[in-house]
């Protein structure tokens, strides 16, 4: 059973299921900040709201071809080579636990309307979200029985003998009783982090009362966060190694089972960075085999860059966005990224276990200005995604920080502006739904990598097997040219064509195109006509009707299919495909209650300052979690923001 906290009272849960529903939160609410002066967020200074624009590479010199063709095999078991059977819900989101009131809610009793749009819109493309709740800020959590307000988290004192001067978070069991709420209203299931900076005082709270609030909805707990970075931050002696960590997680596993949580086998590792140790280190100590029945999966998190040079000394000259935009927009950035862990994918599958990249996003400690927030980071994230899916991987989590960071799938607006905006969504948003609705929603989802048009880097292409026959074809152009010649134009024939084999080329295609004038865009991105908004312009519903073009195929069994540039273009085989693939309607949720906006106090915009995915840090002694190292804070909760209208009431049905 799921422990479910009333939002007022016991309200109708149930009939909320596919219904319209209002949901009740503070527009332009104030947060409080202890220890701080109260200063205005202007939101042109956040890193979510940074206005750079770079400038598309030059076009490769020489080009691809612009036109070729492409041979499909009708069934899958014709196609070695094939990955997994997968779901669309293979992108989830990774959320750092210090600003999870920021972007989820402030506590059981206030959740964001713009967060449970977001994820209804992801749901209705994947059937179901997973979200982990940690990284770096669970180490130190400390559960208590409550906090002032009714917050859910505050941070603590700064242990300023810690290097990396990650603060302590207090929480109380109403974080869980949020993440219970909003399961009730839209499927989404939790990962959350056991604090392990203190092994020889295991504090499980997290797991006890995960599992009583959660039940069926936690679906695992992440033992240890980068343990390949404790002794390189001096959370452990400088002898630490994989065989240290083996037996550290087995002293979790002994506690659970000792105090009879029945989550000892709900267990997630070793989640390395790959940064001072490499998966085949960890897997010599048979960690994978010793604990077998304790895992839950098998998990790694990495980042293909850093930009850590921007924000912290000891690495040397910053890097130029400009210059490293480049790398981002060709197939090989995913591949390369990937490869490391190809021999990982395959123990995972001869063990029987789910291989989960649990964090990763475009560059570590925040991403790039320019990079994470362009158009070519989503196509980057949409192959990349696709690319680890054919690799084996049965999910990955895109990771979500505050308002300083760059690579935010979205952002909720600054919480001490003066006036109410609205949420701003990522360009990688869009890398979500698409990923989502190429895998579909049957779980059968088989897909390969072609590496079409004599394997240029910058057309990749991949199909997509469902239920053991072809369904869907991704295809992606990294390049960009106003003028229309980077344009590709492919000919496809399935079964048929030039082999002499039976033609199985249907009469009509439909496809449906990610669009945007240049790989440096920002805002102006359509997923078949429709969008999510620009900045501080979106309330978590894709807007626009949809549209898909239907393609008319050739007398002899073949069909051109065209690719902007840049662009994206799913192909559906037949309608089936398209309908095991198309979007649900989805559940909408709306504010309809404020409070004062002005004259209330605000927090310093260096408090907002959160994030994580600082990897390779080597002499660095900032925060991993950038701008973590602040004074701590307080979330105004139900009692310092009650709402007299509304009283404590959060949702409830309308008509």
């Amino acid at each position: 059973m799921v422990a479910l906290r009333p939002l007022l009272s016991s309200l109708a849960f149930a009939a909320l299921a596919r219904a319209g529903v209002t949901v009740y939160n503070q527009v332009g609410q104030a947060v409080i900040a202890t220890g701080t002066n109260t200063a205005a967020v202007a939101g042109s200074t956040l890193a979510a709201y940074d206005t750079l624009v770079l400038n598309p590479p030059p076009l490769p010199n020489p080009l691809p071809a612009t036109s070729f063709f492409q041979q499909l095999a009708q069934n899958a078991k014709d196609v070695p080579g094939l990955s997994i059977p997968l779901n669309g819900n293979f992108y989830g989101f990774s959320i750092e636990m210090s600003v999870v009131t920021q972007v989820i809610g402030l506590n059981g009793s206030y959740i964001h309307p713009e967060f449970l749009n977001l994820m209804s819109v992801v749901a209705a493309r994947t059937g179901s979200v997973y979200i982990r709740i940690g990284g770096n800020t669970q180490e130190e959590a400390t559960w208590v029985e409550s906090l002032d307000d009714g917050k859910a988290i505050e941070k603590n004192k700064v242990n300023t003998n810690n290097p990396t001067q990650t603060p302590a978070l207090l929480y109380t069991s109403e974080i869980l009783h949020m993440l219970s709420n909003i399961s009730a209203l839209v499927p989404v299931k939790w990962y959350l982090g056991v604090p392990m900076n203190d092994t020889s005082q295991l504090r499980l709270q997290i797991a006890q009362y995960g599992q009583q609030i959660l039940g069926d909805n936690l679906l695992g707990l992440q033992v240890g966060n980068e343990p390949d970075l404790y002794a390189r931050h001096q959370h452990r002696p400088s002898t630490y190694g994989p065989y240290d960590f083996f037996g550290e997680f087995g002293d979790v596993v002994k506690a659970m089972k000792a105090q009879n949580l029945g989550t000892d086998t709900k267990l997630i590792g070793p989640s390395l960075a790959t940064g001072d140790w490499t998966p085949q280190m960890m897997w010599e100590t048979n960690f994978h085999t010793t604990y077998h029945d304790n895992l839950y999966a098998l998990t790694m998190e990495h980042y293909p860059d850093d930009n850590c040079a921007a924000f912290y000394s000891g690495f040397g000259e910053p890097k130029d966005p400009q210059v490293e935009f480049a790398n981002y927009l060709n197939h090989n950035m995913g591949v390369n990224t990937v490869a490391q862990y190809l021999g990982s994918t395959a123990l995972a599958q001869q063990v029987g276990k789910p291989f989960i990249m649990f964090e990763t996003n475009s560059a570590s400690c925040g991403g790039y200005a320019g990079i994470s927030t362009s158009f070519g980071a989503t196509l980057w994230a949409l192959d990349y995604g696709l690319t680890m899916a054919a690799s084996n991987f049965s999910h990955a989590l895109l990771h979500v920080g505050g308002q300083n960071v760059y690579y935010n799938p979205f952002t909720a607006i600054p919480t001490n502006e003066s006036a109410y905006h609205d949420w701003t969504v990522g360009p990688i948003f869009y890398s979500v739904l698409a990923v989502g609705e190429t895998l579909g929603t049957t779980g059968t989802a088989q897909i390969i990598d072609l590496w079409p048009n004599s394997k240029s880097i910058y057309t990749p292409g991949y199909a997509i097997y469902e239920k053991g026959q072809l369904a869907r074809m991704a295809l992606f152009n990294y390049m960009t040219d106003p003028t229309g010649a980077a344009a590709y134009t492919i000919s496809v024939a399935i079964g048929g064509g030039t082999t002499g084999q039976p033609a199985g080329t249907p009469a009509t295609l439909r496809v449906k195109y990610l669009k945007a004038d240049s790989v440096g865009t920002k805002y102006n991105i359509t997923w078949g006509g429709q969008t999510m908004g620009g900045m501080k312009a979106a309330d978590g519903r894709i807007k626009g009707e949809e549209a898909l073009e239907t393609i008319t195929c050739n007398t002899d069994n073949t069909c051109n299919i065209r690719v902007p540039a840049p662009g994206f273009a799913l192909v559906y085989f037949s309608d089936g495909a398209r309908i095991e693939s198309a979007p649900d309607t989805a559940a909408t949720f709306a504010t309809s209650a404020v409070t004062k906006y002005k004259n209330t106090a605000t927090i310093d915009e260096a408090v907002l300052a959160t994030s994580n995915g600082n990897k390779g840090m080597s002499g660095m002694y900032g925060s991993t979690s950038f701008g973590s190292n602040d004074a701590p804070r307080a979330v105004a909760g139900a009692g310092a923001l009650a709402l007299a209208a509304a009283g404590a009431v959060v949702l409830r049905a309308f008509l």
